[in-house]
């Protein structure tokens, strides 16, 4: 394979090792207090503050940076009436037939049911859909690599942006997803990913009182 030689000088700027620590622990914290909302307000989110968030979202790393991933926000009554009306449908039949029993429990703390009023109420969904090829302005067909992950970190950087904007969002899967394809009237060849539920907390929202697990928990220093 030829040698890229469309390379530019990296922007880098080293920073003193207290100045690193001390923002480490400052974007920690702030993380720290991020929680899955399920309560929202209906007041309207700016749109430079989404569309700047997809423009963080589109930074992630990729499989040979092919970007395999679209974003589709919808803010239209009707559109959300009738995602919320299809996935309501699909989580009746999770929660009455095909959820096993120690999913049920596992649910149960975080006060979850096939109730989703939340997918109206919010002022903006925003789909993630996973391309597995992307298809060019002449119709040609091209492979996307490592499509899983690098919509998942995607996502995350999106959740992330939200997040240090000023919002809270709900990740919500409902399965299965092709719904969101048919209603949103997506291409075959893009997959729903997730559905991610984003706009400011209802007044005196209250959320599970969960807890995280602790460093040497999630981590292994060798």
């Amino acid at each position: 394979m030829a040698k890229c030689d469309n390379f530019i000088p990296l922007k880098f700027q080293f920073q003193d090792d207290e100045s690193m620590s001390n923002a480490a622990e400052a974007f920690y914290q702030m993380m720290s207090r991020r929680r899955s909302v399920r309560d929202f307000s209906a007041k309207d989110v700016p749109q430079t503050v989404i569309e700047n968030a997809l423009l963080a979202a589109g930074t992630a790393p990729s499989g040979a940076n092919m970007q395999p991933w679209h974003f589709v926000v919808v803010k239209d009554a009707a559109i959300k009436r009738r995602i919320r009306e299809a996935a309501e449908a699909e989580e009746r039949d999770l929660y009455e037939r095909r959820a096993s029993e120690e999913w049920l429990q596992a649910l149960a703390p975080l006060g979850t049911d096939a109730n989703k009023p939340f997918l109206e109420t919010a002022p903006a969904l925003i789909v993630i859909f996973l391309k597995k090829f992307t298809i060019d302005e002449k119709g040609n067909k091209h492979k996307n690599y490592y499509t899983s992950e690098s919509v998942g970190i995607a996502t995350g950087f999106l959740i992330t942006a939200l997040h240090n904007a000023g919002l809270v969002t709900l990740t919500h899967t409902p399965s299965p997803m092709k719904f969101l394809g048919t209603i949103l009237e997506r291409p075959r060849h893009e997959r729903p990913f997730l559905l991610l539920v984003c706009g400011y907390p209802a007044e005196n929202v209250k959320v599970p009182d969960i807890t995280r697990l602790k460093l040497k928990d999630i981590s292994t220093f060798i």
